[in-house]
C-alpha cells in the first residue's frame, strides 16, 4: 500500500497499557507486588499494578507513573526493564488492549500504599502467586505475565549481575546467597557459592570492611563490581 492510499480508519482502534512485575525479597522469600482491583473488570481480584499509556507518554514514563499511582512507590530507584508484549485479542473485555509488561527489582521496598483505582495492595510470595495461574485468581492474563517475569528473573541471575539489585550498597556473600536461594527457590551450598561468586570477574569487590549483622564471626563486606555479565555464569542447581 502506498502512502497516498493509506487510510488509518480501516484499522480498528486499540489501547496500550503497561503492567509491572515488581519483585523484592521479604522474609527470605521472593515476593511480588499485587493490587486488588477496585473497579470492573475483575473487581476484587488480584492484579499486577499498571494501566493505560497516555497519548503523550513514552512507555517507561507510564510505567513509573502507574507504579506511583497504584502503590505509592515513587522515583527511579529501582531496576526496570521491558519484559514482553502481550496482545491476544480477548485479553481485556473492555476493548482491544496490548500490554507492554515491565519487570522491576527493588532492594528495599517500603510498605506499599493503595491508590488510584486499587482497592488494596500487598506483597505476596511469588511461589504462592504462581500457583494461582490455574484458578483465575489473578485478573486478565496477569498469571502468565507473572510466570514469565519470575522465570526471567531466575534466568538472569545465572548470567547477569542482577542479584545486586536486590541488595543494599554493601552486602556479604551470605546475603547474596540468600537472594539466589529466594529467587531460585532452592538451597545452595555456601562454600561452592562463595567460590563461584569470587571467581566471576568483576561481579563483586571487597570494601575492606566487615560486619557481624548476620551473627557469628565477622563477614567481609562487598559491593557491586563493574561487570554486567557473569563470566563464568552461575547455574541453577
Amino acid at each position: 500500500m502506498t502512502s497516498d492510499t493509506y487510510d488509518p480508519s480501516i484499522y480498528p482502534p486499540f489501547a496500550v497499557v503497561v503492567d509491572l512485575v515488581v519483585l523484592t525479597i521479604r522474609d527470605h522469600q521472593l515476593c511480588v507486588l499485587l493490587v486488588e482491583r477496585g473497579v470492573e473488570p475483575h473487581k476484587g481480584r488480584k492484579a499486577l499494578p499498571g494501566g493505560f499509556v497516555g497519548i503523550d507518554e513514552d512507555l517507561e514514563t507510564a510505567a513509573y507513573r502507574e507504579l506511583a499511582e497504584e502503590t505509592g512507590i515513587k522515583g527511579k530507584h529501582l531496576h526496570l526493564e521491558q519484559l514482553a508484549t502481550y496482545g491476544e485479542p480477548n485479553r481485556d473485555p473492555r476493548m482491544r488492549v496490548v500490554s507492554v509488561a515491565h519487570l522491576a527489582f527493588v532492594a528495599e521496598l517500603a510498605e506499599p500504599e493503595a491508590g488510584s483505582d486499587a482497592a488494596g495492595v500487598s506483597l505476596e510470595p511469588a511461589t504462592l502467586a504462581l500457583r494461582w495461574r490455574g484458578n483465575k485468581k489473578l485478573a486478565f492474563d496477569h498469571a502468565r505475565i507473572l510466570a514469565d517475569g519470575v522465570e526471567r528473573a531466575r534466568s538472569k541471575l545465572e548470567y547477569s549481575t542482577l542479584a545486586t539489585s536486590f541488595l543494599p550498597k554493601e552486602f556479604t556473600v551470605g546475603e547474596m546467597r540468600a537472594v539466589y536461594e529466594a529467587v531460585w527457590d532452592t538451597e545452595i551450598d555456601p562454600r561452592n557459592f562463595h567460590r563461584k561468586v569470587m571467581a566471576s570477574a568483576g561481579f563483586v569487590e571487597p570494601t575492606g570492611r566487615t560486619t557481624t549483622r548476620g551473627g557469628g564471626r565477622p563477614a567481609q563486606l562487598l559491593r557491586a563490581g563493574p561487570a554486567r555479565h557473569l563470566d563464568p555464569p552461575l547455574t541453577r542447581p
